[in-house]
This record gives structure tokens, sequence and C-alpha cells, in this order.
């Protein structure tokens, strides 16, 4: 009788653990938060209490003169520690430039929480220039109109 009751015992507590275990997305260096990275959901060890998700903003991997930028998302289950190290080393980076590389990362604590991106996902700054240059060019234009 007392090693059934183990036995009960360590499927129930086990059953809790697998219950309890946070759930993140995971994908490794897509061009974008979609596919993969919306798709596929890990149970994390125990040890992991946070889901992190880093953002690259680069050239693709065989470099060449004038070749174009693009996304690489990855999302993971990591440890409180692991994604300090990983936002204060990549801090420096977070720049949002567009013709430059750069590099975010971010983490939360709740089941699934990395479903969104928040630092980036799509090119902003290029269509917040082109805001801005429409902007100049119609103040521009009014200017000379009104002198006229």
């Amino acid at each position: 009788m007392f090693r059934n009751s183990n036995i009960v015992a360590a499927i129930i507590i086990l059953g809790i653990d697998i219950a309890l275990g946070l759930e993140c997305y995971v994908c490794l260096d897509q061009d974008g938060n979609n596919g993969k990275c919306l798709q596929t959901i890990m149970t994390c060890p125990a040890e992991a209490d946070q889901c992190m998700t880093e953002i690259r903003w680069g050239t693709t991997p065989y470099w060449q003169a004038g070749a174009e930028k693009q996304f690489y998302i990855s999302k993971k289950c990591a440890t409180k520690q692991t994604c300090e190290r990983t936002m204060r080393k990549t801090m420096p980076f977070c720049t949002h430039v567009w013709y430059e590389d750069w590099r975010c990362s971010e983490c939360c604590g709740g089941d699934r929480c990395n479903y969104f991106i928040i630092s980036g996902g799509s090119p902003m700054v290029p269509s917040l220039l082109l805001s801005a240059a429409s902007a100049s060019v119609t103040l521009l234009f009014s200017t000379i109109l009104l002198r006229a």
C-alpha cells in the first residue's frame, strides 16, 4: 500500500509540474514574426521563468555589397538571469537605425507572452523618414507658393 501511494504522489507531482510549466513561442532566425514564430510553442524547463525574444536587423548571412537588410526573429525559453544578461549586452546596439545592423532583446514572464514583438518587427524608421521628407517638401512648396 505504501509503495502505491508513493507512485500516485509522484504522478501527481509530475503532473502539476508539467501543468505549471511556462509556455513560450520558440523559433530561430526567422525573417519575420509569422509562421514558426507564431505556431511553435514549447513548455519550458522548470528553471526557465521567462520568454525571451531577440530581434536583429541586418544583412543576409551571405553578405554582398548592396545586399538588402532584413529582420531576424528568435524566441525561446530563458532564465531571468539570461534575459537580464542578454538585454544588457544588446542594449547598446538596439538603435533601430534602418541603415545600420542592430540587435534588441526583450523578456516577459507569462504563458505565451512573447507572441507580439514590441521592439521591432516592421521597418518603421524608413516610413518615418519618408513621412518627414514628404512634410518637408510640402512645406517648401507652400512657402514658395505664398511668396509668389
